[in-house]
């Protein structure tokens, strides 16, 4: 009978990497177990159909069912955009602002939107829970099976953090068109990770990535004709209408965007605006306060 160690070897051989079989193998049969334990049948059945989901091309998150963002284990299948390093660090840029912007206010709101798995959203409730009392986190998602996704996460979330878990309110529409009126003036932060590939950068891109949502990924031109860069326009002219005062929002963007996008939202009227660069000191987010 086939052993862990001898699973994890062959899977590492037939997807040439070993990191990849040794996640795999924790997926099935748990994080840590003896190399030499001998695999029931239905173990080796399900290793052997995620391998060969993996070696068509599907991304190894949605092989594996869930992936890491920020504190958080996140379920990721086809219905959303798998959570990135790079979006990490835009949450990161959200929560810094947040604490600055609602320091103080009675009922602080934040915004998500095109929340996706709810990465952001979850992440902004949990990480501020306890420093933002009374806080209010909006998640918004155009498609209905991203938001059914989105709320499995927050339920997933509930297990360990229920407090923080229930202050994220899910609503399906396209950008503010989900949001209550009423919350109009009152928005401490709005964040988004919306599309922002080009139609021309679609067709580049690695197939697995090519395997995910592809509303999620590509964008039209702006208005000033940069290329994926509309929706990335349109979070930044409609959250002039829902910021509260000294509110920000922090929009996610490929590098070659972000000189346009600067200059965007200080036409728009914006009083401080920064890009923020990434790990990789790439131009990845804009951060424009009101």
């Amino acid at each position: 009978m086939t052993t862990r160690r001898e699973a994890q070897e062959a899977l590492a051989l037939r997807l040439g990497s070993t990191q990849e079989a040794r996640w795999m193998v924790a997926e099935v049969l748990g994080p840590s177990g003896p190399g030499g334990a001998p695999l029931e049948g239905h173990a080796a059945e399900r290793l052997s159909a995620m391998a060969a989901r993996r070696c068509a091309g599907e991304p190894l998150q949605y092989v594996l069912g869930s992936w890491a963002f920020r504190t958080l284990e996140l379920a990721v299948d086809r219905r959303a955009l798998i959570p990135r390093p790079e979006t990490e660090e835009v949450a990161g840029a959200a929560i810094t602002e947040a604490r600055r912007a609602g320091a103080g206010v009675e009922h602080p709101v934040l915004v998500d939107l095109g929340t996706g798995t709810g990465a952001i959203a979850l992440s902004l409730a949990v990480e501020l829970e306890g420093v933002l009392p009374g806080l209010q986190v909006w998640a918004t998602d155009a498609d209905a099976g991203a938001l059914a996704l989105a709320a499995e996460n927050r339920a997933r979330v509930a297990a360990r953090h229920r407090g923080a878990a229930e202050r994220v309110r899910l609503r399906l529409g396209s950008w503010f068109g989900a949001l209550p009126g009423e919350l109009a003036g009152r928005v401490q932060v709005v964040v988004a990770n919306p599309p922002h590939v080009s139609e021309e950068e679609w067709g580049h891109l690695d197939p697995a990535v090519r395997s995910e949502p592809r509303q999620a990924l590509v964008a039209a031109a702006s208005g000033d004709g940069t290329p994926g860069m509309a929706a990335v326009e349109a979070v930044l002219a409609g959250a002039r209408g829902w910021l509260a005062r000294d509110g920000a929002v922090v929009v996610e963007l490929s590098p070659a965007q972000a000189p346009a996008a600067e200059a965007l939202a200080v036409s728009l009227g914006y009083a401080d605006v920064r890009v923020r660069r990434d790990l990789a000191g790439r131009d990845r987010a804009v951060v424009a306060r009101s």
